[in-house]
């Protein structure tokens, strides 16, 4: 006998004898056999969600980052163009959910939801929350709710508002400023992407005077995926690659949110310098902020009042001193990136800002506000985001 051989063999008697020893020491006991599916059994969400506009992009994003949601689950999904389809024929990578078939609003049965975000484009979203049942939740994420005053809206959207007492009841959700208020609201009109890039900094200065009201210059920049889902000649990639944008000049519909939300926090009227320019990458935005310091301020004061008034929030960062932020760093997360660098011109300050326009800007806010709303950490679900290539 080879030594292999015998190697072999002594290795089947100890196998035998492992055996043998372990039957007897299991000699009159009971064994139950159990069947375990591969399948896990999903249960019932502590939160029924509906997702109103589910085919546009800000819709997927909803159903991206409740992937990964404890509590919630979706169980009713609108899209009149693409009623009657799986979800995974419009979004093939979000495959994986189970996820109920597309319908349309018409045919929506909301007595299985207990809260909505609602991703229709403005100027028909008035009517639909209208109609909703009173007791659902509602994250809205069109401009519709987000202007106070109806006859601004009517001035800068072009039509008067159809839902003037839903809008007295409506609350602004940019949530790091307004979050208490936030908690307790029924309907929360989500930021717009802009607005949120450019309120996070500048609210903070101007609420403690550390900047003046006048002079402000904001210079922004999206990815394409802003401007939406919609076949529009202007976004064709012949129209976008190889080139930057600029748009709505001195009209964009974000400039009333944006002096708002300024105006409010100094308790004085705020006029900006607004221009949005469109780049040829599909999401994230910059908005690089040109101000001049209240009379004694520098640099170091802007930059440590903000990194004091952000110390404790998951999602906006001060950073380092000198670090640019880069849009490449927030892309699909809902964190927002800010810093300060001296102008050279005395006495003024450049502040960049970067988010990702469809998360922060948009759907991750959003999530961040509902779970507010719902009770539950408002990072849930929020702080683990893959995104596809």
């Amino acid at each position: 006998m080879t030594s292999s051989t015998f190697r072999s063999v002594s290795c089947l008697l100890k196998d035998e004898s492992k055996i043998l020893k372990l039957k007897k020491r299991n000699e009159g006991k009971v064994f139950v056999k159990c069947s375990m599916s591969t399948k896990a059994q999903k249960p019932q969400p502590e939160v029924r969600i509906g997702v109103l506009g589910a085919s546009g992009y800000t819709g997927s994003e909803i159903v991206r980052l409740l992937a990964n949601h404890p509590h919630f689950g979706i169980t009713l999904m609108t899209a009149d163009r693409k009623a009657g389809q799986p979800f995974s024929s419009v979004f093939p990578h979000l495959f994986t959910q189970d996820l109920p078939d597309l319908v349309a609003i018409k045919d929506a049965d909301f007595s299985e939801v207990d809260a909505i975000f609602c991703c229709l484009p403005h100027g028909t979203t008035q009517e639909v929350i209208k109609a909703l049942p009173k007791e659902l939740k509602i994250v809205d994420l069109s401009a519709d709710f987000r202007l106070q005053d109806p006859s601004e809206y009517e001035e800068w959207y072009g039509q008067p508002h159809r839902a003037v007492d839903l809008q007295k009841e409506a609350v602004y959700g940019l949530t790091e400023i307004l979050r208490d208020k936030v908690k307790g609201a029924r309907l929360v009109a989500n930021p717009g992407c802009y607005p949120t890039s450019i309120q996070l900094p500048l609210v903070p200065l101007i609420k403690a005077n550390l900047i003046q009201h006048g002079g402000i210059i904001i210079d922004s920049k999206s990815g394409v995926s802003g401007a939406g889902r919609g076949a529009k000649e202007a976004n064709l990639y012949t129209e976008i690659a190889e080139g930057i944008y600029s748009y709505g000049i001195t009209r964009h519909r974000h400039v009333p949110e944006i002096e708002q939300g300024l105006s409010e926090a100094t308790k004085s009227k705020v006029t900006v310098s607004f221009t949005p320019h469109l780049m040829p990458m599909i999401r994230g935005m910059q908005s690089t902020i040109y101000v001049e310091m209240a009379p004694g301020m520098n640099t170091e004061d802007l930059y440590q009042h903000l990194k004091d008034s952000y110390k404790e929030e998951e999602f906006v960062r001060v950073l380092e001193k000198g670090v640019v932020p880069r849009t490449h760093n927030v892309r699909g997360s809902n964190y927002c990136h800010i810093n300060v660098f001296p102008d050279r011109i005395q006495g003024r300050a450049i502040i960049v800002s970067v988010i990702d326009n469809l998360v922060k800007g948009a759907s991750g806010q959003a999530l961040q506000n509902l779970n507010l709303m719902m009770g539950f950490h408002e990072t849930t679900g929020l702080l683990y985001q893959p995104l596809f290539p």
